[in-house]
């Protein structure tokens, strides 16, 4: 019994010692690649700035050559606040674009008030579905002159914005479509901003993403943006952090190297003949802002044809983030969800050099450092709460790895915080900033426990099939002030 009492116990401190070595080295390995991130985002926002200050916007605008594109904004149950909205869409500084708002099967007044507010008839409408969609059942355009650009489509639900959106692909007439959400706030020069590395790339851009922010607490004015103001909300300012983290140090390098798999659904301009030939939106995807990029990768590696998927860092739309825990537990599930589907679908990309950076580096990254992490968490917790009831536990190691851990999340995040504020100056003062970094403080503490147990919760729910329900979030609305528009000053440029 002693023998294997000893055994027992041998086993364990070999086992425990190999688990806190290969905890050591993994969280090393995460923390050099958000540096070796960080110095692909310096890089990348640098050469953005120094090309963006040569560039006259003017030119565009005034440019023959400058490609149409359609505006598509998937509408379901959104009658509160459409009319602002699509006014809002309708005022973009582009010249040659349109707007087309999908009304997915809404069930309340969003499209009594688009036919009585835009002045909307019936016509009649080569409709080539090109990608198969629930059946669109009229297609409406304006009699007042002052709304030519707008289309409407009004179809059956798709229970999707995935479905929504190809119906608005299919109905598109310009060879670049900009998807957003009907409810997003966009800055009147994004076509402008947006479209330009479609134009300056020798190489075949097929897509490009731009940094997203969240709206809570921002005065808005008829779906115009009047001030940027940190959330005042506890969980909303929670989200402004991590977005500032992930937009402008994740995605700005991934962009730098071509190995970006993410544009996000809230904003991004799309090659219409490639997302067409890559099947468009996957209307059954938990993720399709992922999957629709990978498929269109996966299409161009596999076509041998060169490309970019570019991202621009300055700051184009505004998204109202979940304000309640209920809201955003649901957000974030469908996320870790999405993110294992998308995973599993793409499975053969993953490590395939046929795909290029995607299969070598962005796929891998993203199982190694994305799905795993929170279950590597979740054990971690488990296993130092069994080693400390059982009195085995290495507590000057475990608390030095804590605070390597701890340190390093609050050091990276006050660094894009300040390296946001410092380059692009979109919060009025210091200390709304310095309010921001001190959430850094709590954040490891109080916020990314919840996106571990809600990844985790993802999981669940894919590998059970257990079925998650969406739904609309529920919105709490902007603050509102009387006075004329002041755009932050890079959106303005």
């Amino acid at each position: 019994m002693m023998l294997l009492n000893f055994t027992i116990s041998h086993l364990w401190h070999q086992l425990q010692s190999l688990y806190e070595g290969f905890i050591f080295y993994y969280a090393a390995a995460i923390m050099s690649l958000y540096v070796i991130l960080a110095i692909f985002s310096a890089l990348a926002i640098r050469q953005f700035k120094r090309r963006n200050s040569l560039v006259d916007y003017k030119s565009i605008l005034n440019s023959p050559h400058a490609p149409g594109i359609s505006v598509i904004a998937p509408a379901y149950n959104e009658g509160a606040t459409i009319i602002d909205n699509v006014h809002s869409l309708l005022t973009l500084n582009y010249a040659k674009f349109e707007v087309i708002i999908v009304n997915d099967g809404s069930t309340d007044d969003t499209l009594e008030k688009l036919i009585r507010e835009f002045e909307l008839v019936p016509v009649k409408f080569d409709y080539q579905e090109r990608i198969v969609t629930r059946p669109v059942k009229r297609v409406f355009r304006s009699t007042n002159p002052a709304y030519s650009k707008l289309i409407v489509v009004d179809k059956e639900n798709g229970k999707s914005k995935a479905d929504a959106s190809n119906a608005g692909i299919n109905v598109a007439s310009y060879p670049l479509f900009l998807c957003t959400d009907v409810d997003c706030i966009i800055e009147k020069n994004t076509l402008l901003h947006m479209v330009k590395p479609f134009l300056e790339e020798k190489i075949r851009v097929i897509a490009v993403g731009a940094t997203i922010r969240i709206a809570n607490s921002c005065e808005v004015d008829q779906g115009v943006l009047l001030r940027v103001i940190p959330p005042k909300k506890l969980l909303p300012r929670f989200q402004e952090l991590e977005y500032i983290r992930s937009f402008l140090l994740g995605r700005m390098a991934w962009s730098q190297m071509n190995g970006l798999i993410i544009v996000s659904g809230g904003l991004g301009l799309f090659d219409k003949e490639i997302v067409i030939n890559a099947g468009g939106y996957d209307h059954t995807s938990f993720a399709e802002d992922m999957e629709m990029i990978t498929r269109m990768r996966r299409y161009m590696e596999e076509n041998k044809l060169p490309y970019r998927v570019r991202y621009i860092p300055n700051s184009q739309c505004w998204t109202e983030g979940p304000a309640t825990l209920k809201v955003f537990s649901k957000q974030r599930t469908r996320w870790a969800r999405g993110l294992i589907q998308c995973l599993h679908v793409h499975r053969r990309v993953i490590g395939n050099p046929k795909y290029g950076i995607m299969g070598l580096l962005t796929y891998p990254y993203m199982v190694l450092f994305e799905w795993m992490a929170p279950f590597l968490e979740l054990t971690g917790l488990i296993f130092y709460l069994v080693s400390g009831l059982s009195g085995t536990i290495n507590w000057t190691h475990a608390l030095i790895l804590l605070l390597y851990v701890y340190s390093f999340s609050v050091a990276i995040t006050t660094i894009a915080v300040l390296w946001d504020q410092l380059t692009f100056k979109y919060y009025d003062n210091v200390w709304q900033v310095m309010g921001l970094c001190l959430m850094a403080i709590v954040e490891p503490i109080l916020y990314h426990p919840l996106n571990v147990f809600f990844s985790i919760r993802g999981n669940y729910f894919y590998f059970t099939g257990k079925k998650l329900a969406w739904g609309n979030m529920s919105r709490q609305g902007f603050a509102r002030r009387q006075a004329a528009p002041v755009q932050p000053s890079e959106a303005s440029s």
